[in-house]
């Protein structure tokens, strides 16, 4: 059995027989940053179950500790934070390794608080563009050394005084750029808004209220007022629908596969990949429906399906941006063409993802067509022949989506630095050798 741990130098995925068996979703990545960020600026202790222990989560946990909370791992999943109703001065550098969600969250979070803190990260993190957080953060009164990293971001009150609201307007729907403006706006004075052209993620919506504050939506402006101060809560952080999508589309595609994947969270902001692959014919059912932290939760079981090609179109991206990779696995299996649109976001991610999307299934002998933010893939209805390395750039869902596409293919399909699949997934490899996937470290 494969395992992600120890960092081999490639990873192999071989054919596999029919995948079988019941796993449980890992904790929610999003969900994770959110519950360590906002115990550690609420004002008493937090329990959190369930915490996602992957790369990306440890590294906003030691910022969380390093920016004046006390955190502590219980056990598997399990954590308590003690916050002090403020964020502090840290004593040095809060590395933010390969996250973009930590950085720009904490961001956020600092900008109210008169403390001056220099972020940094990984090689990937410092190619990404922090503009988009840093203009509406510096015209609310924080101040801003770059727009890469490494930065050092000075919050309002560093400078006399608090933060000043603003009604912000977001060319484009992100999630991180609004929850970033919510947590500045709880220090200013006034109330804050932000309004996007489509809906983004709302988790920071409705976590928010479980700390005791007050969030307002009305269309696609959500607003908060300034002054009030987080409460400690006890957060289960459900499933991320983001890491089930791979066992699922496996099970989708290879003869025979009947898989359950247990506690996916179901919010609508976050489930296009499901109504995607229902769209192309899968058999996808979703059962048990419950709520858990303010959110819908599900288990999902998906049986070998022959899938056909679909057109998703670009208001649909935003609830399902990081599953395109392993979409156009699936499109790639599928009988006919799939044509995605308004995939933008795909080229800031850990990596130009929409390129290196091309590039996958290229190398594996699919016929692919990048255009500007689209992207069109040719299924034959059949997986592709396979046996090739690809080069991943750090990229972890691109990673795991080309071993997916390993174990339905033909020939193997191997990776570099399966090191960084512990990003988002620790016990990925270990997960799918456990349904019965052949991974192997080359």
């Amino acid at each position: 059995m494969a395992t992600d741990t120890g960092a081999p130098q490639r990873l192999i995925a071989r054919p596999s027989g029919a995948l079988s068996g019941r796993v449980r979703a890992p904790g929610d990545k999003s969900i994770s940053h959110r519950a360590l960020i906002f115990a550690a600026m609420a004002e008493g202790e937090s329990r959190i179950d369930g915490l996602l222990e992957s790369d990306d989560v440890l590294a906003t946990a030691r910022a969380a500790g390093a920016l004046g909370a006390s955190v502590e791992r219980l056990g598997p999943g399990a954590w308590k934070v003690v916050g002090r109703g403020e964020l502090r001065q840290p004593e040095g550098v809060i590395d933010c390794g390969n996250s973009g969600t930590a950085v720009r969250l904490l961001m956020g979070a600092a900008a109210g608080y008169p403390i001056e803190v220099r972020f940094d990260g990984d090689a990937s993190l410092r190619s990404r563009p922090m503009g988009r957080v840093g203009e509406p953060l510096a015209r609310m009164g924080a101040r801003l050394s770059g727009d890469r990293l490494p930065l050092t971001l000075g919050g309002g009150g560093h400078f006399g005084g608090r933060l000043s609201a603003i009604d912000w307007k977001s060319e484009a729907a992100s999630a991180q750029v609004k929850s970033a403006i919510l947590l500045a706006g709880l220090n200013a004075e006034g109330v804050t808004s932000v309004e996007e052209p489509t809906p983004s993620r709302d988790h920071t919506e409705r976590m928010l209220p479980l700390f005791g504050a007050e969030v307002r939506r009305q269309g696609l402006k959500v607003s908060i007022e300034g002054g009030q101060r987080l409460r400690a809560a006890d957060i289960q952080v459900p499933g991320d629908p983001s890491s089930a999508a791979f066992p699922l589309v496996a099970a989708l595609l290879i003869p025979g596969s009947r898989v359950t994947v247990e506690g996916v969270m179901m919010n609508p902001a976050r489930a296009g990949l499901f109504v995607t692959l229902k769209d192309m014919g899968a058999d996808l059912s979703i059962e048990n429906e419950r709520a858990v932290c303010g959110e819908s939760v599900a288990d999902l079981t998906a049986r070998v399906s022959r899938l056909r090609g679909v057109v998703v179109p670009a208001d649909r991206s935003a609830s399902m941006i990081d599953e395109y990779p392993i979409l156009a696995v699936a499109a790639a299996c599928a009988e006919g063409p799939s044509v995605m649109h308004g995939l933008g976001e795909l080229r800031v991610k850990e990596s130009d993802r929409l390129s290196g999307v091309a590039r996958l299934l290229g190398a594996c002998g699919v016929r692919v067509e990048e255009t500007g933010d689209s992207l069109a893939v040719q299924g034959a209805g059949r997986p592709p022949a396979g046996g090739v390395f690809v080069e991943t750039h750090g990229d972890h869902r691109l990673a795991m989506s080309a071993l997916v596409l390993g174990m339905a293919s033909g020939r193997f399909v191997g990776v570099d630095r399966p090191e960084m699949i512990s990003t988002s997934f620790p016990g990925f490899a270990d997960l799918m050798s456990e349904l019965g996937a052949v991974m192997e470290s080359a």
